[in-house]
């Protein structure tokens, strides 16, 4: 049974772990967001967390615990700087995990791991977009197609609707050939062979 058990063991070593999770909070309290695992995500969250909680108290021994967790001295002046002030407002909840769906290798599930308050822009995927761009033009055809009212005016008064049917013409049917193949409107000439 797992009665008890804080943390994720994530398939290794003690000590692999806990470089694992120093890295990545070295990169997260650095860039402001990064990619992993789900569950390396949710484990980060709590390290994190800590790191961030340690700068909020800002004393010598919290800073001295930061540099032995962090190992990096540009890292720890950041947090202890800039990080401290925008979360000293805040009691918690300095990162969010958003989910990514399925890595294409292995398909395990991925997240983004940020902190709430950084500003940081997404960039466009390479294919951002394209997808999208083409069903929604295939939608505008068929619509043109089938003579519904285009997207972009979703609201329409009566008034409008019923000046738009009146301006529309019936379509113009014209007769369909004969099956013996004369196109001509005229009847064909019988020929009286009973002579």
């Amino acid at each position: 049974m797992r009665h008890r058990k804080i943390s994720r063991r994530l398939t290794s070593t003690t000590e692999h772990r806990l470089a694992l999770m120093r890295n990545q909070v070295r990169d997260l309290l650095k860039h402001g967001r990064i990619t992993t695992t789900l569950p390396k995500a949710k484990e980060l969250r709590r390290f994190a967390e800590r790191m961030i909680t340690l700068a909020k108290r800002g004393d010598l021994a919290s800073r001295r615990r930061a540099l032995a967790f962090l190992q990096d001295k540009e890292v720890v002046k950041k947090l202890f700087s800039e990080l401290r002030e925008k979360f000293l407002d805040r009691s918690g909840g300095y990162t969010r995990i958003i989910k990514i769906g399925l890595r294409r290798g292995d398909s395990a599930e991925t997240a983004i791991v940020e902190l709430v308050e950084e500003k940081v822009s997404f960039r466009k995927s390479k294919r951002g977009g394209e997808r999208l761009k083409r069903l929604q033009e295939f939608i505008e055809r068929k619509k043109k197609e089938y003579g519904l009212a285009p997207t972009e005016s979703k609201e329409a008064s009566a008034e409008e609707v019923s000046t738009k049917e009146s301006e529309i013409e019936p379509e113009k049917v014209e007769p369909a050939p004969s099956k013996e193949g004369s196109t001509s409107e005229e009847s064909p000439q019988q020929t009286d062979t009973s002579k």
